[in-house]
């Protein structure tokens, strides 16, 4: 049997679900010449084609309500149509108007979903595809490329995202529509994801407790899945890259089906890497990591409603790096196995996301579900350090019924979390933490301004058990803890003047202390310290004003982001006057304190050098306790250039490019009491890549040369420069990606 009878046979029965023939037709054109492989999509149904030659569309089976009709081309704007179903077939002709812009994308991390330039607030937006062809080794580092975001790291392996300055619990990660938990009050836990499977990540840097309850204080990384095939239609895709630097691997496997109503796709990645070399050729010992993730997704949609269930497996063994660590006698430098001590961690996500269809309003539900296991072994297979935390979270979303000029949504969110310790050292006690939130928020829109506010409410309450003996190292006291607090939001976009974009937002977020930072009682072996927490600790309030202004005509482009945040018993470690077992003893403490910073770019597309693009940005971040001192972990002040060049399409070829990028960080003097000042250096990275397009096959061919320079330096955000141990050397990176 041949892959296109089996392909027909697994139409056939998706067909077999559809329970209704409400269908969506038309034809894209542009000054009425049809425009040929137009993406027309319905966001909320999850469906999605391409226009045919003749600029036609169709969908067989739409569910009934409202829905957002958006249609997107590159070289034209995007246009989004408010459609209702209520018959048996609809017809929707579009006319889109020319543009030199990148495409507007639509923002799922917001309340209402609209694109970009609708938009109140200002987030950022960037494709992993993207990303991934800048030659970076993990999802982290390639977050950091986003003006305004940086990352702690440990290595190549261990990566914690920072969002202007604030970083851990105070920055929410959300995957498949749910936040993920992993443990991330930990130093040397990593964000607990793999890149493959996940279309683009948005970026929302300032409170965002509106949306997301307590940890989004200080912004929040949302993740989107991958789209599925288009409408009947399946598609293969496979991705390998290999970096010289760490003589490392990345290969994913994947497998996408859509039928009218029944939707398919699985994916199945892993990473190998060896230890990093730095410029003088010297490897930086047990920075090697293994990381094997699986993520599969099924979508079904009917005449009512529309859901998918969605899971991830993550499994990603790593070493820890210490100082004076050595490759054992007779070992490999390109080994991959992590040495003592690693770590090893075990993820698994399953979500459920369910959007129910009324005549004039919809109710979208998210249920997910989260397992994080984490083992740290010192020197044998036994872990000495052995945590699992299970997460159970939902959130339900009320749309009511659209007026001409207003939108409004209310919702309940919750979370109910259990950590539990197996192994000899625990770094928490074993405890339980419930969350509830309820909340409402609203968008007037009328010409050329646009108003958002909302209002939330939430509780969260921590149980800990006793464990240890009193006066002791490894002694929690039980703890039965309740937090609240209330937050709004307001925000106002206009188009000031043509083709310039004026918003102004103004929020209010929180954030409640963590178990480590209420409970510890002992030695942390990643900072060499006594910790101690202190169960008297308060939220975390922060309120913060960002005003962003942008300008765009056909060859130029600039936007200017500015930002100033208070934060109210900001909650941060100190060192105190004892010593215990030999270790300095440092306690949790709280004070008020404040970051102001922003960021500003210009986009440089002159005409006739329509293949040239001139692109550069600068970043900044100053934060304070209001008593004077530093704020830790403030990422450096950073400016970057990138000049990219169009190549001209050649026969197979098209879609070629040229790169050449800068990155200058500048010193980092302003630091906390713990940290040490970094110098400035530069780093410029090389790109080079092309789509070749054999028949329905297309290979995306790139590759990078990261570092070219070799420039021996270290990150200010490194935990690895405490031991004075340098960042990656030159690297080259080789990628494919093939689909058919």
């Amino acid at each position: 049997m041949t892959n296109k009878h089996i392909f027909s046979i697994l139409l056939l029965v998706c067909t077999l679900f559809v329970q209704a023939q409400q269908s969506v037709q038309g034809t894209i054109t542009s000054n009425k010449l049809p425009i040929e492989a137009a993406t027309v999509a319905i966001p909320d149904a999850h469906l999605e084609t391409i226009s045919a030659k003749n600029g036609t569309y169709f969908f067989h089976s739409v569910p009934k309500g409202k829905h957002k009709l958006i249609v997107s081309c590159v070289g034209y704007q995007t246009q989004i149509i408010d459609i209702t179903i209520p018959i048996a077939q609809q017809s929707v002709n579009i006319n889109l108007e020319e543009s030199v812009h990148q495409m507007d994308e639509v923002i799922i991390s917001t309340a209402f979903n609209k694109i970009q330039s609708q938009n109140v607030m200002k987030v950022e937006h960037q494709s992993l595809k993207s990303m991934q062809q800048k030659g970076v080794t993990s999802l982290a580092e390639g977050l950091a490329t986003i003006a305004g975001v940086s990352q702690i790291s440990t290595g190549t392996s261990i990566g914690k995202p920072v969002i202007r300055g604030l970083s851990g619990n105070r920055v929410l990660v959300y995957n498949q529509g749910v936040r993920l938990e992993n443990q991330q009050f930990g130093e040397e836990h990593g964000l607990g994801l793999n890149d493959t499977g996940i279309e683009s990540v948005e970026v929302i840097k300032g409170p965002a407790s509106l949306l997301y309850g307590s940890d989004a204080l200080g912004g929040v990384l949302y993740f989107n899945p991958e789209k599925f095939a288009h409408v009947n239609s399946q598609q293969f895709n496979y991705h390998y890259k290999y970096f010289t630097n760490t003589q490392g691997t990345s290969q994913t496997l994947g497998y996408k089906l859509s039928g009218e109503s029944l939707k398919f796709s699985t994916r199945i990645a892993q990473n190998n890497h060896a230890d990093y070399t730095i410029p003088n050729k010297n490897r930086i010992v047990n920075t090697r990591f293994k990381e094997l993730d699986f993520k599969t997704a099924l979508g079904y949609t009917s005449k009512y409603f529309n859901t998918i269930f969605r899971y991830n497996f993550n499994k990603i063994d790593l070493g820890i790096p210490e100082k004076d660590l050595e490759i054992p006698e007779g070992e490999s430098s390109s080994n991959k196995n992590p040495l003592y001590p690693k770590q090893k961690v075990l993820g698994q996500i399953a979500s459920w996301n369910s959007v129910f269809f009324f005549k004039h309003s919809k109710l979208e539900t998210d249920l997910g579900y989260i397992d994080n296991h984490r083992n740290e072994f010192e020197n044998s297979e036994i872990p000495i350090l052995n945590m699992k935390l299970k997460t159970f979270n939902y959130t339900a979303k009320y749309y009511l019924p659209k007026g001409k000029y207003l939108e409004s949504i209310v919702g309940v969110q919750g979370m109910y979390q259990k950590n539990s310790n197996y192994g000899e050292e625990l770094l928490i006690p074993n405890a339980s933490t419930q969350d509830f939130g309820v909340f409402a928020t609203a968008n007037y829109e009328k010409n050329k301004h646009t108003f958002q506010a909302g209002l939330r409410y939430d509780y969260r309450n921590i149980n800990t058990i006793t464990h240890g003996i009193a006066n002791e190292e490894g002694y929690f006291a039980g703890i039965d803890k309740k937090f609240k607090s209330i937050n709004g939001s307001l925000g106002y976009k206009t188009e000031w003047k043509k083709n310039t974009i004026v918003r102004l937002n103004v929020a209010s977020g929180f954030r409640a202390p963590n178990l480590a930072e209420l409970t510890s009682n002992g030695v942390h072996e990643g900072s060499n310290r006594y910790e101690k927490g202190n169960n008297d600790l308060k939220n975390e309030q922060n309120l913060q004003t960002d005003i962003n202004i942008e300008y765009r005509n056909p060859h130029f482009e600039l936007f200017v982001n500015g930002f100033y945040n208070r934060i109210n018993n900001y909650i941060y470690i100190a060192p105190t006057a004892e010593e215990l077992d030999g270790y300095l003893v440092y306690q949790y403490e709280q004070n008020n304190a404040y970051l102001f910073g922003g960021e500003a770019g210009v986009h440089f597309h002159p005409h006739p050098l329509d293949w040239l693009h001139i692109i550069t940005t600068f970043e900044c971040v100053t934060g304070k306790r209001t008593s004077g001192e530093n704020l830790p972990l403030i990422p450096a002040n950073k400016w970057n250039m990138n000049v990219k060049i169009d190549l001209k399409e050649y026969k197979n070829l098209s879609n070629s490019y040229f790169t050449i990028n800068t990155d200058y960080f500048l010193k980092q003097n302003k630091i906390s009491l713990f940290e040490t000042p970094t110098q400035d250096y530069v780093l410029v990275n090389l790109g080079l890549g092309t789509k070749i397009t054999l028949g329905k096959s297309v290979f995306d061919v790139y590759c990078n040369a990261n570092n070219i320079f070799n420039k021996n330096y270290i990150a200010h955000l490194s935990r690895l420069k405490i031991d004075g141990m340098p960042n990656m050397g030159r690297n080259f990176m080789f990628g494919v990606n093939f689909t058919w």
